[in-house]
């Protein structure tokens, strides 16, 4: 009960205030984001921040089933940060190293999307640099193609990388996009590197309505 408190309490009056209120947040397809699992919110990633914006666009009565999916050699290297990782943020711990076969990778995962959360997992793996989108992972093919039903959203997230880059530990306000885009089926795909293509033909679709990125190229002339 307490630790559902606190987390309540570090979305509520941390995260959601700096998320609506310090950021300047460009949300478009909002209504797009699935109210109930199994889902994966499929985003690109580029900052710490992407998870917790991505979690504050759900009410505070959903968040408990929006589980990260997160590196456990980065997140549980010690004990406070396991602790603050597990039970506030609500990891799922993935355990990249010393794991041979894709059915022990991806068992939290899987036990998860069985019990109805949303999870959020990041295609690319890890945070590339600011606002390049790297290598996609077959990860999200192994997960998807494995259950009958589930919702894959693609989600292009711009501007958080300049807000708090990767290595930083303070952030700037600046604008910020979320564009939410429609639904993809891993099944209508013959494989993960076709999957892979189209989730990537779409980011790039997507990015074309990132407010932020149309200011660059501006600023740019």
């Amino acid at each position: 009960m307490l630790t559902r408190l606190l987390k309540l309490f570090f979305f509520g009056f941390i995260v959601k205030p700096i998320v609506f209120i310090v950021l300047g947040l460009n949300i478009r397809g909002r209504e797009r984001l699935p109210a109930q699992g199994p889902a994966i919110l499929a985003p690109n990633h580029n900052s710490h921040l992407d998870t917790l914006v991505l979690m504050s666009l759900y009410p505070l009565r959903d968040i408990g089933r929006v589980r990260p999916v997160a590196a456990a050699d980065y997140f549980l290297a010690n004990r406070w940060l396991a602790w603050f990782s597990l039970n506030i943020i609500g990891i799922i711990p993935l355990q990249r190293k010393h794991i041979g076969d894709k059915k022990s990778l991806f068992t939290l995962c899987n036990q998860a999307l069985d019990q109805g959360d949303i999870l959020i997992l990041f295609p690319e793996g890890s945070r590339g640099d600011s606002e390049d989108i790297t290598e996609l992972k077959k990860g999200i093919y192994h997960i998807a193609n494995s259950l009958k039903n589930i919702t894959i959203v693609p989600i292009i997230l711009h501007g958080l990388g300049k807000v708090l880059p990767k290595g930083e530990a303070l952030f700037v306000p600046f604008n910020c996009d979320v564009i939410i885009g429609e639904n993809l089926n891993a099944k209508k795909s013959k494989n993960a590197n076709e999957f892979l293509c189209k989730l990537k033909d779409v980011y790039n679709e997507l990015l074309l309505s990132c407010l932020t990125r149309q200011s660059s190229a501006d600023d740019s002339f």
